[in-house]
């Protein structure tokens, strides 16, 4: 299964990974944290040979659980699902919904593949990984993750397309705090393939999805706001929340501002009088004055309902 298909048959743009690819990136990482494991071991065993027994154990297990379980932990945090062994691969660990992951997810990823990579050798994660329509071992399936590849042909590639920009912004009190995720997955899908459904079909399909994310959220749908508008505003909302938790107000500007090919949204233009001039700007009679466009109107898009 190469494509990730809701109820809806709307197909996700995120493709989960195989199996030889995962394996590839699981041993990459063993292999450079069992080096240093080795590595700081052998410092220990140098520096704490007056130590009695008892200290010697402890700080041998202190080690062990602070290398081989909690630095791919921190790893895998810090770097929002990005080992060294994915990053070579091209692979990327996030949530259901396709959202970044967190600490917690990280620790039960880390937590269970203490047993089903280490302790079985792999075995468990790899009989996980072929029973799994999506290629998901035990601990994707309690952390509610998934792992994904980042590097997509550019034609196969579908973001979620921005909002207008006079929605921008507008839903930052909102709480999203009690929507779930399989809710933001179907959402997703919808925005990233609602081009390729029918209009009457689409547009039924966004009125239920904006209903239950208003049901979820405790506030109605803005009056006079398109469905499938309301919907690319939400995510974009989330995304901005998103990028700013995880990195600064600078990501969560970009976010929020959309892809580098959405719709630019320029600042207003001073109007002055006809015939005025700005200060120390010479007067040019022989050129008449520009006339200023009016105010900018948003196209007629897909987030326009159907005729």
């Amino acid at each position: 299964m190469n494509e990730l298909v809701t109820g809806d048959a709307v197909v996700l743009g995120l493709r989960p990974a195989k199996l030889p690819s995962r394996a590839l990136a699981v041993v990459i990482d063993l292999v450079v944290v069992w080096a240093a494991y080795i590595v700081v071991s052998i410092v220990l065993t140098v520096a704490t040979g007056s130590l009695d027994t008892a200290a010697v154990a402890a700080l041998a297990v202190a080690s062990f659980l602070l290398i081989p379980v909690g630095v791919p932990i921190a790893v895998e945090t810090l770097s929002h699902g990005r080992s060294l062994g994915k990053l070579a691969c091209g692979l990327r660990v996030v949530r259901d919904d396709g959202g970044p992951i967190r600490f917690r997810h990280a620790l039960v990823r880390g937590a269970i593949g203490v047993v089903e990579l280490l302790m079985s050798f792999g075995v468990i994660a790899c009989i996980a990984s072929l029973v799994s329509a999506r290629g998901r071992r035990v601990g994707d399936l309690f952390a509610g993750t998934l792992v994904v590849r980042e590097r997509v042909p550019a034609d196969r590639a579908r973001a979620v397309p921005p909002p207008p920009p006079w929605l921008v912004g507008r839903f930052s009190e909102l709480d999203l705090s009690s929507v779930p995720d399989d809710l933001w997955l179907a959402v997703r899908q919808y925005l990233t393939r609602m081009g390729q459904l029918d209009a009457g079909v689409g547009w039924s399909m966004s009125q239920r999805l904006a209903h239950d994310l208003a049901a979820r959220t405790g506030v109605p749908l803005p009056h006079g706001v398109p469905p499938a508008a309301y919907l690319a505003a939400v995510v974009n909302e989330r995304q901005a929340r998103d990028s700013r938790r995880a990195f600064g107000s600078a990501a969560a500007a970009a976010a929020a501002a959309g892809p580098a090919n959405g719709p630019t949204v320029r600042p207003p233009r001073v109007r002055r009088p006809v015939g005025a001039r700005p200060e120390g700007e010479p007067r040019d009679v022989s050129q008449a004055p520009t006339p200023e466009p009016g105010p900018a109107v948003p196209p007629a898009s897909k987030f326009a309902p159907p005729a």
